[in-house]
């Protein structure tokens, strides 16, 4: 199913990237590390401040790795995935309407087969829609 493919392909992708960004801020804390370590052979005041600065480097990286990959990257795959599934849900009860439609089905049974796809807090809603729109056509008159 081509909806399926095009999807999945986009919200991996997100998925991927937020295994991916913990992974690139480890390799940055290395890189900060590494330039701390490489400055311990000066005197106590430069050699200080580079600690300092390759401490701060390599803390940094690893906090925006994390930050990046559950702040970012993963609710946007989250929220494809969901968003898909509601897609392809719509699609289902869409296919299934337009088949009772064209068998020539009561209008009635339709709504009941159709309302069957709903959870309880569809139907709520359903439900308080269409009576919103009864209130509006009685106001009218």
């Amino acid at each position: 199913d081509n909806l399926e493919i095009r999807h999945s392909n986009v919200w991996r992708m997100y998925d991927k990237a937020s295994t991916y960004a913990p992974a690139y801020g480890m390799i940055g804390t290395l890189i900060g590390l590494i330039n701390m370590l490489a400055n311990l052979d000066m005197d106590a005041e430069e050699g200080s401040a580079a600690l300092t600065q390759g401490m701060a480097t390599a803390l940094l990286t690893t906090l925006y790795g994390s930050l990046i990959a559950n702040l970012v990257f993963m609710p946007i795959s989250n929220k494809l995935r969901a968003r898909h599934e509601e897609e392809v849900l719509s699609n289902m009860i869409i296919a299934e309407g337009v088949m009772a439609i064209q068998a020539g089905d009561n209008p009635r049974f339709i709504e009941q087969k159709l309302n069957a796809f709903l959870d309880e807090k569809g139907r709520n809603k359903k439900n308080k829609k269409l009576k919103e729109q009864k209130d509006e056509n009685v106001e009218e008159r």
